[in-house]
């Protein structure tokens, strides 16, 4: 569905652009720049690399801070667990460090991880799924114990929290934390809530509250826990429900990026993010498309710090 998903890629880089550096890898350079001919190109980077797919937050390298330095680590990535084609979207953080874009030491992480995959505070706790995390087809040589020590060495983590319930159906991912749980500042945990009891997710999705109820912060207190709303069930023309959720957002210098799916409840959500981020202008991005594929606006996103590009 490339054709109907490129307006969107391209929304999300222009409105990223007005904020900041914009890195688009591409088949063509000639062929994507021309998708922003109307567009300032200061902050665009286009750079040509093979692909199978689209979903950068997964196959992207994750840029660590390491003895007051920047580290990219680059990660297996094998297609959420073998399910699809993945040889040369695994190659791409290597071919780009390859190619001189970072300026940072480039180190491989040693195992199979998805940036989706994993929630970070900021403040040394990272949260994640042990639908995803423990997933067979992953890391299956390595024990829940032995990949959460291993993530806390390479991430200088204190503590990691492991929600056990929550899914989307239509997600391909075996339940990224992405979908389902973020961090909007080292208190604040936004969340996805079912508010219907006839829904085939509100049992899991209740689960998955408790058990964020349950999380205390670093300093012992109840993290300030906020539901977002429940959108409309969006449907594939064949009738297979597709995974839209609003805790896909992508926070960036500046703003805040929200996928929204034309349904009735976009409004609230876009209001609940101007609350949440009230330093931040929050724009709207309809995803619609991208959840066809089963995935949305975070998805297709890596964010680098300043100074890991060279």
């Amino acid at each position: 569905m490339l054709d109907e998903v490129l307006p969107c890629f391209t929304e999300i880089a222009t409105i990223v652009s007005k904020y900041e550096k914009v890195v688009v890898v591409c088949r063509n350079i000639a062929e994507a720049s021309e998708l922003f001919s109307n567009v300032p190109t200061d902050n665009f980077r286009f750079v040509e690399c093979d692909s199978n797919d689209t979903w950068s937050r997964d196959h992207g390298g994750i840029v660590i801070e390491e003895n007051n330095r920047l580290v990219l680590l680059d990660f297996v990535f094998n297609g959420w667990g073998l399910k699809f084609a993945a040889d040369k979207d695994n190659l791409i953080t290597g071919k780009l460090a390859a190619n001189g874009l970072f300026n940072t030491p480039y180190r491989h992480g040693g195992m199979v991880l998805e940036g989706g995959g994993i929630e970070s505070d900021g403040m040394g706790t990272l949260l994640t799924t042990s639908e995803c995390l423990l997933s067979p087809n992953r890391n299956p040589h390595l024990s829940k114990e032995e990949i959460e020590e291993r993530l806390k060495q390479l991430f200088g983590l204190s503590r990691m929290l492991w929600l056990n319930h929550g899914y989307l159906a239509g997600d391909d991912t075996d339940s990224h934390i992405d979908t389902l749980a973020r961090f909007c500042n080292p208190e604040t945990i936004a969340y996805v809530k079912c508010d219907n009891p006839e829904d085939e997710h509100y049992r899991e999705l209740a689960l998955m509250e408790k058990e964020l109820q349950s999380f205390v912060t670093p300093g012992g207190k109840p993290y300030n826990l906020v539901a977002l709303p429940w959108p409309d069930p969006c449907f594939d023309t064949d009738g297979n429900r597709l995974p839209a959720t609003y805790a896909n957002f992508l926070i960036i210098n500046g703003a805040v990026l929200v996928p929204v799916y034309g349904v009735k409840q976009d409004e609230a959500a876009l209001g609940l993010f101007k609350a949440l981020f009230p330093g931040r202008t929050i724009h709207g991005v309809n995803c619609r498309s991208l959840i066809e594929q089963h995935g949305s606006l975070h998805c297709v996103t890596m964010q680098f710090p300043a100074g890991a590009l060279s």
